[in-house]
Formats: C-alpha cells, structure tokens, sequence
C-alpha cells in the first residue's frame, strides 16, 4: 500500500493542474482552485520556468488562495529553488495554504524528495495558514515561531532529528493540526521522545487539538511519554499511526491518563493482537472514542521480533 499519492483537493479547495498553454479566459478563477504545477520530466510542451512565468502572468496573484508544487520543483534530484515563490510573495497576498513535493512513489521515493530550510519561506508568508511536507532531505524548520500556521503536515520515510526538534519547540499560537511521520533512521530519521519533550509539555502551542506521530519505529516509546504528557488533555484527537505500535505501547496507553475526552484516537496500521485490540474498544469505545484500528498485520505479537516490525513509508 501507497501513502504517498497527489492531493485531490487542499485547504478545501480542488487541485487544479495549471495546463500548458491554457486561455487564461478558459482558466477557474483565482480563488476557486488550489493550484497544482506538475510538469513530467519528458513533457516538452513547456518546461518549468515558462510554466511558471505564464502562471505569475496569467493569473490573478493578489486572489490565489493555494499552491501545490509537484516535479520538477522537488524530485528525486533536488527539484528547484523556492525563490521565486519568495519573490512572488508581495503580489501573493491571500496565500493561505502550500504544498511542497507533491509526488507520487512512480516519480520518487519519499525518502528522496528534497525539502530545505523553510525560515525564508515562513518570513515571507506570515499570514500561512496551511504548510503541508512531503520528503525529509535536507529539511530544516529553524524558526522561532510563526503567528498564523493553523496546520503543519510533514510526510516524511525520515525525518531529520533537528528539524522535528525545531518544530517541537518552535512557537506556532494558532497551530490546531500537527501531523509528524518520524520515519526510519536509515533514511535520515532517528529522532527521540527526548526532542519532542517541549510538544508533549505542550509548550509553544496553546490550540493545538490534533497531533499525530506517526510512520516511526519508536511509536511504543511515544505511546508511554503520551500517556503522562501535558499536552494531551487538550487534544480531540491523536494518532499513533503508521508505525510498530505493540501491545506494550498499547498497553502504556491504556495505564496512563484518561483520553475518554478524545473524539479519535488513529492506531491504524499496527502490531497488535486481537486481545489488545479487543480491550482498547472496550475501554474507548463506549466514551465516545473512535478507535481506528485498520491495517493489522496478520499474526501474533510472539511471532513478531523487534526485527521483524516494520513502517508504513520509509524508502
């Protein structure tokens, strides 16, 4: 199964492929669409940067509302450079939500994508509201904090122990949606519940009400520090998702504060057995909690080794 597939619609809005050589009579209007650039490697029809030019010309920047960024402006190759997105951010007005590597595991590996240090871009677009990820090379978050970022979503087969230490500490006010995949050490993950100490005492983020940390081989360890952290009383949903979640995390989870205020709780793809399974419907469900708790792997927890637990997304 596939994790990594283009966006149909974000921040609300359907994904619009910019088209080559469109009528700009023919176009949506500006503010109706999310604006998808996406040009294959072998498509001579119109490169890149004529696509783009025709795009800022087109277009009525001061309305665009979304922009999705697909090959070639991140590939498997280091794509191209967010300066003129920087550039164009005087006329972009009414940004509100960007998407960075939209590509699917046909044209990349998640593990390849190359993101990059985001402080420029957020100086240039204090009024985001929406930042969604996808890749973990090279990708820094070095910011102290940002006034008006509502969602941050970082899809990741490894992501950089800096920057997930960055954003844990970073200050983000209106943050309400944060979603991590902490992915795999050998593709340039590795981080510790020691780094995210400053999300779980919940600092820096007083709206935060959804959190996931997912895609990781430490979803145990993070289960046992949820289950003491600050941070959670305030949340409406959490997710665990994506990674080698057992029953002892399982169980840490159950040992430790109440989450029967929880609307969702996301244990979807997971190493759990069917008693374990069994106990945490019996002690959420009936609160009110949904528990996701799809994609099981087919055996028993004594037929699975530390070794042979494994991610959704890595490579």
């Amino acid at each position: 199964m596939s994790y990594a597939h283009h966006v149909e619609q974000f921040h609300g809005l359907p994904a619009y492929n910019f088209p080559p050589y469109a009528d700009p009579a023919a176009l949506p209007p500006a503010d109706a669409v999310a604006w998808r650039f996406e040009r294959e490697p072998y498509d001579f029809e119109e490169d890149a940067d004529v696509c783009w030019k025709r795009f800022t010309e087109s277009v009525e920047m001061e309305k665009v509302r979304a922009m999705i960024f697909g090959q070639p402006w991140y590939d498997g190759d280091g794509g191209m450079s967010d300066d003129g997105l920087i550039q164009l951010a005087p006329r972009l007005t009414a940004l509100e939500a960007l998407f960075l590597g939209d590509l699917e595991d046909e044209q990349a590996m998640i593990s390849t994508i190359y993101q990059s240090d985001l402080a420029p871009l957020l100086a240039a677009f204090p009024h985001l509201k929406e930042l969604a990820i996808r890749g973990g090379e090279g990708l820094d978050f070095p910011v102290s904090g940002h006034d008006e970022l509502r969602v941050l979503r970082v899809e990741s087969g490894g992501l950089p122990p800096h920057a997930a230490e960055h954003i844990a500490a970073a200050r983000l006010p209106s943050l309400e949606r944060l979603e991590l995949w902490l992915g795999d050490e050998n593709y340039g993950g590795g981080v510790t519940v020691e780094q995210l100490a400053p999300l779980f005492a919940g600092e820096g983020k007083p709206a935060l009400r959804h959190l996931g940390l997912q895609n990781s081989f430490i979803q145990d360890e993070l289960a046992v520090a949820l289950g003491a952290a600050t941070v959670v009383p305030q949340l409406t949903s959490l997710s665990l998702s994506m990674g080698t979640l057992s029953d002892d995390g399982a169980e840490a989870l159950l040992q430790g504060q109440p989450l029967t205020h929880l609307h969702e709780l996301d244990l979807s793809f997971h190493f759990l057995s069917h008693a374990m399974m069994l106990r945490l419907w019996t002690a959420l469900e009936p609160a009110g909690v949904r528990v996701n708790l799809t994609v099981r792997h087919q055996a028993e927890p004594d037929d699975w080794d530390e070794d042979g637990r494994y991610i959704a997304a890595s490579e």
